[in-house]
């Protein structure tokens, strides 16, 4: 895994529009909590993910355009 350093990710992280920032939040959260209570398990932290990051995506699901790009299938 490649080294990356706090800087490094402030930098990118200043490249992001606002809304996607609110989801590198969410995501960071996360992995703090799961560090914090020290359940690393495969599958436990696949399923955690999945549920976290549900509430994240549900922002892009129910936009209007989404809908419409799905309205015909």
């Amino acid at each position: 895994m490649k080294t990356v350093t706090i800087p490094q990710i402030e930098e990118e992280l200043q490249k992001l529009p606002a809304e996607k920032l609110a989801v590198v939040y969410d995501f960071v959260s996360f992995l703090l909590e799961k560090t914090n209570k020290g359940n690393v398990s495969e599958i436990g932290n696949s399923y955690e993910t999945m549920l976290a990051s549900e509430e994240v995506l549900k922002r892009d699901w129910e936009r209007v355009e989404e809908e419409q790009a799905w309205a015909n299938l």
